[in-house]
């Protein structure tokens, strides 16, 4: 199609800019924020996103433009900060970023429940909504958002069709292409009708963007993992303010960390890197794994920096749980296990086995790319061969169990090399859906814990039958806990049920004297 040429879209955002600039900037220069008109003339993808959702018609989108602009002067969303949010309203935890679906795209939570309608915070919810979009577009330019309308507990004084036409304008005006779903999830039946209303907003197209689902129907856009339990998910993350949250997996600060102990900082593989490489610069020593074996050919140094190496490792208690993928064995298979500051035990093991007939190029993202070291981060593991990967915390930095690991994996040709430079082009070309993925928690021990990949100076001798009964107890606990969940998320669904008959049967006795008045 001709519109989709590159030409024509060249000559399109041109002659956006260039009316945009005589017909609304010239004789309004203060009705926009300057850095919003410096942006349009030297961003285009930004430029390409308005014209696409207006359909390449430029008149249409000089006006979306101008409505745009004028709006984001309005909120300051330049200039929208934490401190701009009044601090109950960032602990409530009723909107949030967390997470992401199947496709990859980030999870705006809106928890409908605690959002009573009331005009004196109106402003100030708008402005959250508009302080979280643009926290995200200004890390993520382009990338879609799936927004998930959590209506679970929500009752008629939730009900605010003036917040929800804000936040669907944001999609359609103020954050165009920005939107990749609304999945609302248990809506009750007397939301029925305003919903109708809600679609009339949206526009023909956009209302294919609506997916109502209930806890069966959910995890076809999300999975398990990223859904909360009242949702049918294993998600443990409970909200928590402060800090902000932020869970998007980010390449590690220091990805080489030493792998001995912290004191030894003359250590060759003791090279800080300071957050300055990306996933696509690494170094050298980065790409190369630890191996399991020694080439003959190698040094007499080296030997020796293995063998100190391979000491260390023995420090490390072997897990009890393994996830099998497709393409490697993950140890440990869920929860990465710290001790405490106090006990000194700070580091972690998380061990890859390749367990297919080529190479697999593997590298490890964390949501918290300041707080933690890892050693690999990026490399790659032969056939039948194993990896492990250091994990430890940055300085004196806490462990959270709000933090996420992320683990990515795909196969290689046999013709294709392993070293930097091979690596950066590889990752760049390997479609989505051929990278196995798979996240781990983190979790920390004040005192005793589970027998699982934990690395300390001085290890705590305890017995395998000892280890065993802990992790067991632990185990018991939260089965139980999750017992105890469930009847309380169906004492809450009873709950809603009474209500709506009371409310039905309220609304039978009120027809019933109306027409024996009438």
């Amino acid at each position: 199609m001709a519109e989709n040429h590159p030409q024509n879209k060249a000559r399109l955002i041109c002659e956006t800019r260039r009316r945009f600039e005589a017909e609304f900037v010239s004789d309004k220069s203060d009705k926009y924020d300057p850095r919003d008109v410096e942006r349009l003339q030297q961003d285009d993808n930004w430029v390409e996103s308005y014209l696409h959702w207006r359909h390449n018609v430029v008149d249409d989108t000089l006006k979306m433009i101008d409505e745009s602009f004028q709006w984001r002067k309005e909120f300051s969303v330049h200039d929208l900060t934490e401190s701009s949010i009044p601090r109950w309203l960032l602990e409530v935890g009723g909107i949030y970023l967390h997470g992401y679906d199947r496709e990859g795209n980030k999870l705006f939570w809106i928890r409908v429940k605690y959002h009573i309608k009331d005009q004196k915070t109106i402003m100030d919810k708008k402005k959250l909504i508009a302080f979280w979009l643009e926290h995200y577009a200004k890390r993520e330019n382009g990338k879609p958002i799936t927004v998930m309308f959590d209506l679970s507990e929500t009752g008629l004084n939730s009900i605010d069709l003036d917040f929800v036409r804000f936040i669907i304008n944001c999609f359609k005006v103020y954050y165009p292409k920005y939107l990749s779903k609304i999945v609302i999830f248990d809506m009750p039946w007397i939301m029925n009708a305003a919903f109708k209303i809600v679609k009339t907003w949206l526009g023909p197209e956009a209302v294919n963007l609506l997916k109502f689902t209930s806890k069966n129907e959910v995890q076809e856009y999300v999975s398990v993992e990223y859904l909360p339990p009242h949702m049918g998910g294993t998600d443990p993350f409970k909200y928590s303010y402060p800090p902000l949250v932020d869970d998007d997996f980010q390449t590690p600060l220091c990805e080489n960390g030493p792998v001995a102990s912290e004191d030894e900082t003359s250590s060759r593989e003791d090279v800080e890197s300071d957050g300055k490489e990306t996933l696509e610069t690494v170094t050298n020593e980065e790409q190369t794994a630890l191996p399991k074996k020694v080439n003959p050919t190698e040094s007499s140094s080296k030997a020796e920096e293995n063998e100190k190496v391979d000491s260390k490792m023995k420090a490390f208690k072997k897990p009890l749980s393994v996830f099998k993928g497709s393409l490697l064995h993950i140890s440990p298979a869920d929860e990465l296990y710290f001790g405490s500051t106090e006990s000194g035990e700070k580091k972690s093991l998380i061990v890859l086995t390749n367990v297919t007939k080529n190479v697999v190029a593997f590298k490890v993202r964390t949501t918290a790319p300041e707080k933690y070291r890892v050693k690999p981060s990026n490399s790659s593991c032969e056939p039948g061969a194993s990896v492990d990967i250091v994990v430890s915390p940055h300085g004196g930095l806490t462990v959270s169990a709000q933090d996420r690991f992320l683990i990515m994996a795909a196969e290689m040709e046999l013709s294709s090399g392993t070293g930097p430079t091979e690596l950066t082009q590889f990752w760049k070309e390997v479609p989505r859906n051929k990278v196995m993925e798979h996240r781990l928690r983190c979790h920390t021990m004040e005192s005793s814990k589970p027998n699982t990949l934990i690395l300390k100076d001085n290890a705590l001798n305890m017995s395998d039958k000892t280890s065993e009964d802990i992790y067991l107890k632990l185990s018991r606990l939260l089965e139980s806990n999750k017992k105890f969940e469930d009847q309380l998320q169906r004492c809450i669904w009873l709950q809603q049920l009474l209500l709506a008959l009371i409310m039905l049967l309220f609304a039978l006795v009120v027809t019933f004297f109306y027409s024996l008045y009438n």
